[in-house]
């Protein structure tokens, strides 16, 4: 990436929480955004609006990042539209919680489609179109290091995104592109909160040294870095963005 160009931007998972905090950040650094989404197209179109009242360029298409084809035709309605892409934020996800002993293999599935298959779906697309400088971050969590009962499906399908990022980035040797993951720890938005009590949102609040959820924009602060020039010498590692929480 230079600096006399523009630069694009596709931010998969962008129709809420973390994903919209990193679409609106990237736009407000210069990028112009393409805003993925899986069924909310209402949030996705009005984050795209936003941009573009404040003078942004954005657009949002409809992909289920586990489906092959559609990821296909998100890269090629990008580069349709715009000419290049700059940087890949994968941060589509999904979290059904439940014991192992249940056995639940309808949502093991689920969320390994969306979360693992999906990120490998999207890595495979990226490192076929990112341009020379590129960066490429996908998403991790810092509950990785906690292994709390009922997250076992979600804690496989992200040990297994960090198993995949310094494979491509050493793939993509030459290329002068990075490949990162971010990894957050509690943070305050709907995919976190739903089916918590009240008891149990104040315990994950205390528990970093902070005493606080994180914010949808603390994570868009670091993506912010990755993306930018300052992050250019950080690859092939798991950023854990966490407060101190592990």
């Amino acid at each position: 990436m230079t600096d006399t160009q523009v630069k694009v931007a596709i931010v998969t998972g962008a129709s809420g929480g973390i994903g919209r905090a990193v679409a609106l950040r990237l736009a407000r650094d210069g990028f112009r955004v393409v805003l993925n989404y899986a069924g909310n197209a209402g949030h996705a179109e009005a984050a795209a609006a936003e941009i573009k009242a404040a003078g942004g360029h954005a657009f949002a298409v409809q992909a289920d990042v586990a489906d092959a084809a559609a990821v296909e035709r998100l890269f090629q309605e990008t580069l349709g539209a715009f000419g290049r892409i700059d940087v890949v934020v994968n941060s589509a996800g999904i979290m059904p919680m439940g014991p192992i002993a249940e056995g639940s293999l309808e949502a093991f599935d689920r969320v390994i489609a969306t979360n693992l298959r999906g990120s490998f779906v999207v890595m495979a697309q990226a490192a076929k179109h990112v341009g020379k400088g590129g960066r490429i971050i996908m998403f991790s969590s810092s509950v990785i290091a906690k292994s709390l009962p009922g997250y076992g499906p979600y804690i496989a399908s992200k040990v297994g995104v960090e198993g995949l990022v310094p494979v491509l980035a050493n793939e993509l040797r030459g290329r002068e592109i990075t490949v990162n993951a971010v990894a957050p720890g509690p943070v305050s938005t709907e995919l976190f909160l739903k089916g918590k009590t009240e008891a149990q949102i104040e315990q994950f609040r205390r528990l970093p040294p902070l005493e606080r959820l994180g914010r949808p924009e603390d994570i868009a602060d670091v993506i912010s870095f990755l993306a930018g020039p300052a992050g250019g010498w950080v690859n092939a590692q798991v950023l854990r963005a966490n407060g101190g929480w592990a």
